[in-house]
């Protein structure tokens, strides 16, 4: 059996941004799906499945993602091999187009887990990754979003979660189980609206934002990282995945249950289990996803 889930944030996305949103995740779902269903690899699909995100100015990763205080786009990204264990993670880097290829070199050549900043681009530099332009990066949306956010006096993305659930959170992720048996899991994201330069969030943290074990399941999250981060979100749920038989959508609803009773928090969670039972949570006002096993005829996507 092989399985694929996407995600493409959690928030109170308008009714104007749907559609796009629905199309994106459609298709990123589609991209993994035909590496899975012709014997590619998980780390393949997910890969390729997030460097079409990252391209889409619909979400916050890659081109489209939002400011930071400084003006400037920080990213993140994470990937995991469920078999394996083998991880690798980015962190506060700038001009890169697709972060998820780059946390992807991190695993597959360094011994490192994660890596950050400057140094993270000159790994990439060593290893064939051009840096892009700010420009390639910086969408006209974003930047009036951020003169609008400095504008604001006393403005906090803690505030517009809790009181809102509508801070902007298109976080994307994906997770893939193919036809080795192997669970592989991955995020990509710009972070938040007018954040302080350096912040990182849950994205690329390992058990935060991303998990993968092959003989239990793989999480991929979105929302206001700081709350996921303190739950340890992803291996939370996998935590409770190998404790309550696999249950996929007990796993995830308990999750995020946790994550509103305990610190507070908001965003969505999608969930496979390590025979490809797919599952989602979230407790903003809309999710945008998208996932097929090869049980079902065709995919299911909604937002």
């Amino acid at each position: 059996m092989v399985s694929f889930i996407v995600h493409g944030g959690a928030w109170d996305i308008p009714d104007e941004l749907v559609d796009a949103h629905r199309q994106g995740v459609a298709r990123a779902m589609q991209i993994g799906w035909d590496i899975l269903s012709h014997g590619g690899s998980g780390v393949d699909a997910v890969e390729k499945a997030i460097n079409y995100l990252e391209d889409d100015p619909t979400f916050d990763a890659g081109r489209g993602s939002f400011v930071n205080a400084a003006g400037e786009i920080e990213l993140d990204a994470s990937i995991m091999n469920g078999t394996t264990f083998r991880c690798g993670a980015v962190a506060a880097v700038q001009n890169i187009r697709y972060p998820i290829s780059l946390a992807r070199l991190v695993m597959d050549k360094s011994e490192h887990v994660l890596l950050a900043g400057k140094g993270a681009v000159q790994f990439g530099a060593e290893n064939g990754v051009q840096q892009c332009s700010s420009n390639d990066l910086l969408v006209g949306r974003e930047l009036e979003r951020w003169k609008d956010l400095l504008a604001q006096k006393n403005y906090s993305t803690k505030d517009a979660f809790q009181k809102k659930k509508s801070l902007p959170s298109d976080t994307v992720g994906c997770v893939a189980l193919d036809a080795a048996g192997i669970l592989v899991a991955g995020t990509s994201t710009g972070g938040t609206p007018n954040k302080y330069p350096g912040r990182v969030g849950d994205s690329p943290m390992i058990g935060c934002g991303t998990y993968a074990d092959s003989a239990i399941g793989g999480v991929s999250c979105t929302g206001w990282g700081e709350a996921i981060i303190k739950v340890v979100l992803a291996k939370t749920i996998v935590g409770l995945l190998e404790v309550n038989g696999g249950d996929t959508q007990a796993a995830a609803d308990e999750g995020i249950y946790r994550l509103e009773k305990k610190v507070e928090g908001f965003g969505g969670v999608i969930v496979l289990n390590s025979q490809g039972i797919p599952a989602f949570s979230y407790n903003t006002p809309r999710m945008a996803r998208a996932y097929r096993t090869t049980a079902m005829s065709d995919a299911c996507i909604d937002v």
